[in-house]
């Protein structure tokens, strides 16, 4: 009978973590289906097309989708199926094209066969707006035939937006656009929907980056659908090769240095990634902020260089951080920047955080629909945390219980929480039940003794813990708020923790965890989650020696 792997060198691994976060300074993220389709189809020019291509193929799921199940795959679907026509309908495709155009059918016949209501669909980013931009493509794909395609009739499997999802928003967004008014940031990090015409009209410039770099929001595909549109004779990376890019307008003239910039920005991206690309990067603060909360919560004893420390610190002021160039500043990002500086000794008045505050709780971003429990989770945590440590005034502290009463009201019956920025409600759990147990009072009491009863609950009969299968992201999550949310110890919990840690290291050694985090696709940011799992492993090990003894 197997041991199981070895206890890991949790000290050693954070170690190697931290030095990682300077080492890779833009951050570690998993490549992106839906992301690196829009790149082969608006950006064949860019280097390691032909890998993006092979990846997509390679990324199909026995089911013929792409992405994670139901409707999280919806938008990853239809992009890589719009992306493998846009290679076929090109002069000399870069893979087989009966291969191509079989790959492609199977993803429109998943489309099809398991049709996804639109209120059934996730909160992803843009998505009321991808998926119709994504439909109208692959329709003027098929009007137009596509080589290759052989008897497989793929215009019989003419996709349809789900219903209640149709083009009217994205229509409506486009003529704004094209009209010249001001683009919210939020926006540009979906860029790719708006189309040639309004791209070319709206006049967004690219952030500028260190090394001579410029992005749109911060993403690929919203940097290369910039690109994409002609500027002149002779002018530009390259023309939009899909349906939306034919007879498009040429746009004003921009800046000198500005496409180059851009075009550096994307050749390092793909670079990085061997050809596919993620969603967004860089993520330099929100990696670095959740790396080192997640090691510091869970008393990880690592050292973190001061360069670290300055990256979170100076960045902060009354207008908050954003997690990427372009991108807009959000409380997350700020709230969690907030809350690793108090833990490495720099507690800081939350002055970049009031701007996100409404009058019952903390937006996301400002003019966020719908709303974040995670987010405020974590607001609590940077006040919280702030109060504990330096006294606070009364405004603070009234933040501090009104967020605690806010959480508590939206509880699930079951005990759990889900949210908007990560598909498990795992996650949710440990981040509000953590926060209410450290920061809520008494008050607070009952709502997370639920959370710790229905983590007990929902245990998967290897120990494990996953909203579709076992994960050693989720099991970390739950053995997080186990340990760190004062439940009992004995009994059931012990048995828990025990089983968990075990199965926990087995995971590990299986491989990467599966992308949970919520962007345009889901993703997976490496170091944040590998921290995560350390602090599990950590605060397991030592709450079993203390059981034990």
């Amino acid at each position: 009978m197997s041991a199981g792997p070895p206890d890991p060198d949790v000290a050693a691994e954070a170690g190697e973590l931290v030095a990682g976060l300077l080492a890779e300074p833009w951050g570690q993220v998993s490549a992106s289906p839906y992301e690196t389709g829009r790149v082969v189809s608006l950006a064949p020019w860019l280097s390691g097309h032909a890998a993006r291509v092979d990846f997509l193929v390679a990324a199909q799921r026995a089911d013929g989708s792409w992405g994670p199940p139901g409707g999280y795959g919806l938008g990853a679907t239809l992009s890589a199926v719009e992306a493998l026509l846009a290679e076929l309908r090109r002069e000399s495709p870069c893979a087989d094209p009966g291969l191509l155009a079989k790959v492609a059918a199977r993803g429109l016949e998943a489309v099809r066969d398991r049709p996804v209501p639109a209120g059934d669909l996730p909160d992803l980013p843009a998505i009321e707006l991808i998926v119709p931009s994504l439909v109208a493509r692959i329709g003027a794909h098929l009007d137009r035939g596509v080589p290759g395609a052989g008897d497989l009739r793929l215009g019989a499997l003419r996709p349809e937006p789900p219903a209640g999802m149709g083009g009217a928003k994205l229509a409506a967004v486009r003529a704004w656009l094209a009209s010249g008014a001001e683009v919210p940031q939020k926006l540009v990090h979906a860029l790719e929907v708006a189309g040639p015409e309004a791209v070319a009209a709206c006049g967004i410039a690219p952030a500028p980056m260190p090394g001579g770099m410029a992005a749109l929001g911060a993403s690929p595909a919203a940097s290369a659908a910039w690109l994409a549109v002609p500027r002149g004779p002779g002018k530009g990376a390259g023309r939009d090769p899909g349906p939306d890019g034919e007879g498009a307008p040429y746009g004003p003239a921009r800046p000198a240095g500005q496409e180059e910039a851009v075009r550096r920005y994307l050749e390092a991206v793909a670079a990085a990634g061997g050809g596919p690309v993620p969603c967004t990067l860089p993520i330099t603060v929100f990696e670095r902020g959740w790396t080192l909360s997640w090691l510091r919560r869970a008393g990880v004893p690592v050292e973190v260089p001061e360069e670290l420390v300055a990256s979170l610190r100076d960045g902060l002021g009354p207008d908050g951080l954003a997690t990427g160039p372009g991108l807009p500043a959000d409380a997350d990002t700020t709230s969690v920047a907030l809350y690793a500086l108090a833990l490495l000794g720099e507690a800081r008045e939350p002055e970049g955080l009031w701007r996100f505050e409404t009058e019952t709780h903390f937006c996301t971003w400002r003019g966020e629909e719908g709303t974040s429990l995670t987010t405020n989770a974590h607001v609590l945590d940077a006040f919280g945390e702030y109060v504990r440590r330096c006294g606070g005034e009364p405004r603070h502290t009234a933040v501090v219980a009104g967020l605690a009463a806010w959480l508590r009201d939206r509880q699930g019956r079951d005990g759990s929480w889900t949210d908007r920025w990560h598909a498990s409600p795992y996650y949710a759990t440990a981040c509000c039940a953590i926060a209410l147990h450290e920061f809520g009072g008494e008050e607070s009491a009952g709502a997370v003794a639920a959370a710790v009863d229905w983590v007990l609950g929902t245990r998967r009969p290897d120990g494990s813990w996953g909203r579709w299968e076992g994960t050693a992201e989720e099991t970390a999550y739950a053995l997080q708020t186990l340990l760190l949310a004062g439940a009992p110890r004995e009994g059931r919990w012990m048995e828990a923790v025990d089983r968990g840690y075990r199965r926990l290291l087995d995971l590990r050694a299986g491989g990467a965890p599966p992308p949970l985090w919520v962007d345009k696709d889901l993703y997976l940011p490496v170091a944040i989650v590998r921290a995560a799992i350390l602090g599990a492993i950590h605060l397991a090990r030592r709450a079993l020696s203390v059981t034990a003894g």
